[in-house]
């Protein structure tokens, strides 16, 4: 949650009408002075930042380019403001909505800084999904449709020999699993709504549910392809995922606990 990180239009904003700088910070190694404004050298840098945080390699080209980019947004700015363009109303907001953002990322990056996820709860939470993940995941191919009638014509279909990946590819609701006909690769059951994954739980390789499964989503015919032993990442491979994860957390909890403390009218 660097605030370096920041949307790279927000920084634009906040650079191009220009953020409050102390004298000194202005005065030392000034990057250009634009009809007497200097650019102070922290301008350039946190636009550096930005850029190469963002996959771009620093180099001497990319801080030609960001020095050549700040001189022309001080020409632009300067000229906007002799036309009164930073008093209109909507560009008031503007800043003031961008200001807000930066100092509300600034705040909740500092939050997450002081109160760290200890690597005690982040291997518990590692556990409670390892143990949740069951001992067995499982291969499967579905063909989902609205209808029980439909379901039950399509079940019918497959018993006569019918192609499963053929039928999901023409009839199946699931757009994400139609195009490889049906198929919903390895998972655990505990992935799946409880209908859908109880009902793979008891299916032999090669057999489809008979009769069909309901869901919230509809009906589903279930084919069971394959089943092995469940395969985790270590903990020290997914560790930042799950860090990231909790950091999160945390700052939900911050909001809630402040939105219940506010007096909202």
């Amino acid at each position: 949650m660097d605030i370096s990180t920041l949307p790279r239009r927000i920084l634009i904003v906040l650079l191009s009408f220009g953020m409050a700088m102390t004298a000194a910070a202005q005065a030392a190694d000034p990057v250009a002075k634009v009809n007497g404004t200097v650019i102070p050298q922290s301008r350039l840098d946190a636009m550096l930042k930005g850029a190469t945080a963002q996959g771009q390699p620093d180099s001497p080209e990319l801080r030609n380019r960001v020095r050549d980019e700040l001189i022309t947004r001080e020409v632009l700015l300067q000229e906007a403001t002799k036309k009164g363009i930073d008093k209109t109303p909507d560009v008031v907001n503007q800043i003031d909505f961008q200001r807000q953002s930066l100092i509300i990322q600034a705040f909740l990056a500092d939050h997450v800084r002081t109160n760290p996820v200890a690597d005690d709860v982040l291997r518990k939470e590692y556990d409670t999904a390892k143990a949740s993940a069951g001992a067995k995941e499982y291969k499967a191919r579905h063909i989902l449709v609205k209808e029980e009638a439909e379901a039950k014509q399509i079940v019918a279909q497959l018993k006569k020999g019918g192609n499963f990946e053929k039928i999901a590819a023409e009839k199946s609701e699931d757009a994400g699993s139609k195009g490889r006909g049906g198929d919903l690769d390895w998972a655990s059951p505990a992935r799946y709504v409880k209908p859908f994954g109880d009902a793979l739980v008891k299916l032999k390789k090669g057999q489809f549910t008979d009769p069909a499964v309901q869901t919230q989503f509809g009906w589903h015919i279930i084919r069971l392809d394959d089943e092995r032993a469940t395969k985790l990442p270590p903990f020290e491979d997914v560790k930042g995922n799950i860090q990231q994860q909790m950091q999160q957390q945390v700052v939900q909890k911050l909001i809630a606990d402040l939105r219940a403390k506010a007096k909202i009218e």
